[in-house]
């Protein structure tokens, strides 16, 4: 674990490790209005165009992104889009933030299970994310008015996620709405909120985003680098 770039050298807890911040400027974040950075530092696991509705998180494993989304979201808008899987390992930074300005206009809380997400277990159990409980964020950005959406999906000893423009902690004993419509803005690199230890968000985008240089299964990315390249009409 790397402690360098972090805000506090020491700790009353390794929960407050797990969920540190960062010194001003350790995560520079690409300006260009034309490209979305990633939310968080990651390995970057499946990722790819979409088909239809159908991903992988593993090399043929296969899901629904109706299954992951919940019966409630409308998945038309990434039909055959651009999806990337970003997993965050325990000794990574667990903060994610906005990878561009946009607006969060929803949230579907889906309550699931806490099965590890490790490269082994997504070779082996199906729709692993799908059962797992998980977030799912629908924003628009302010340029070109696109929609995307990112998916916290918890795991093992991770079971909690803080949104910092929910007054909750969306949690397995989490008894409020599941459907939380708001409107909140944030400006890209903006800190958005933070799991309680480490896991994995899923990016969608709809057709016209292409992923960028480099984005391809086992590269390591940091919260700020370029993610995905928006439609050239933006």
């Amino acid at each position: 674990m790397d402690l360098s770039d972090a805000r506090q050298q020491r700790f009353a807890s390794l929960h407050d490790c797990f969920t540190r911040e960062l010194v001003a400027g350790a995560r520079p974040i690409d300006p260009r209005p034309e490209v979305m950075t990633s939310p968080c530092d990651a390995i970057v696991g499946s990722c790819g165009q979409v088909q239809g509705p159908q991903l992988f998180q593993a090399k043929s494993m296969g899901y629904s992104m109706r299954d992951l989304f919940g019966e409630s979201q409308d998945i038309e808008p990434f039909l055959d889009g651009v999806y990337v899987t970003l997993r965050l390992t325990s000794a990574m930074y667990h903060r994610f933030h906005a990878p561009h300005d946009l607006e969060v206009e929803h949230v579907t809380y889906l309550s699931g299970d806490t099965w590890n997400v490790n490269p082994i277990a997504l070779a082996r159990i199906e729709r692993l994310f799908c059962r797992n409980e998980r977030a799912v964020l629908r924003m628009r950005l302010a340029r070109g008015g696109h929609p995307i959406a990112l998916v916290p999906v918890a795991a093992i000893l991770v079971a909690s996620i803080r949104l910092h423009f929910l007054d909750v902690l969306l949690h397995l004993r989490y008894r409020g709405a599941h459907e939380i419509g708001c409107r909140a803005g944030f400006a890209k690199g903006q800190e958005m909120g933070w799991f309680q230890h480490g896991s994995t968000i899923l990016v969608f985008a709809p057709r016209g985003f292409v992923l960028c240089p480099g984005i391809e299964t086992g590269a390591k990315i940091r919260m700020g680098q370029p993610l995905m390249a928006l439609p050239a009409t933006s």
